[in-house]
């Protein structure tokens, strides 16, 4: 398996810079999107990339802000994340500029690809899977649930999951409700698994520096969450050989 490198991508003018792990035997292989939280490339991410890579996928951590951001705190992220938050075509676009390079990669097989995502991540591929891209498996952890542009009648192509915790107060339950009627509108495959104990991060073992409430990890949840997600990717994606690997807290 290599070592994580940069990957670049280059959309509306400014240079988005990734990560990508690749497996160390012959492709082409499926690969797996990872997007960030609102703190961007940080740490655990970083993690889910090189995990992915050990189950046998090209594994991008893909750069939403540009240059390859990670910030220490909420605070400091606000700027970046607003103005992407508060233009939410340009987000859109920006996960399907991914998508695009991701699929045009030479040793990816381009129709064998999913995405995962972490809080405002977690969010960026259910755009990603609402506009339309052929992705097969699209998992929100702990993800912003709302959208200004729900998605159209039959436009998701693959398997869309989310799970979140019924204490999280960036994802109440009215959102989690409207999030399950727009997929069934859309005709998409979905399923939604709420954790009663869990607030938001629960996968992020960081999550309680950031001193802020209702953001805490939570190890069931990060464990259960992370075999169910490895069970759906290898299922859609193929990888037979691919093991179930547990998260971000080993």
């Amino acid at each position: 398996m290599s070592e994580l490198r940069p990957v670049i991508c280059n959309h509306e003018g400014v240079g988005l810079q990734g990560l990508i792990a690749e497996p160390s035997t012959t492709g082409p292989h499926p690969a797996v999107l990872v997007m960030h939280t609102a703190l961007g490339l940080g740490k655990q991410m970083r993690h889910q990339v090189l995990t992915l890579a050990k189950m046998g996928y090209i594994a991008v951590a893909t750069d939403m802000y540009g240059g390859g951001a990670c910030y220490t705190n909420p605070a400091e992220a606000g700027s970046a994340f607003s103005s992407l938050r508060n233009n939410p075509q340009l987000l859109r676009a920006r996960t399907v500029a991914w998508h695009a390079l991701v699929s045009g990669m030479a040793n990816v097989d381009p129709k064998r690809i999913g995405a995962i995502g972490y809080c405002f991540g977690g969010h960026c591929v259910l755009e990603l899977a609402r506009s339309g891209a052929d992705v097969k498996a699209v998992v929100s952890f702990h993800g912003l649930l709302e959208t200004s542009m729900p998605a159209q009648r039959g436009a998701i192509k693959g398997i869309v999951s989310v799970y979140t915790g019924a204490k999280d107060p960036y994802a109440p339950e009215e959102h989690v409700q409207a999030f399950r009627h727009e997929m069934t509108a859309a005709e998409a495959q979905w399923q939604v698994t709420v954790f009663g104990d869990a607030e938001h991060g629960f996968t992020d073992p960081d999550a309680s520096k950031m001193k802020r409430p209702g953001i805490a990890y939570h190890g069931l949840a990060d464990r259960m969450s992370w075999a169910g997600t490895a069970s759906l990717l290898e299922t859609e994606l193929g990888n037979r050989t691919a093991p179930v690997s547990p998260g971000s807290s080993t």
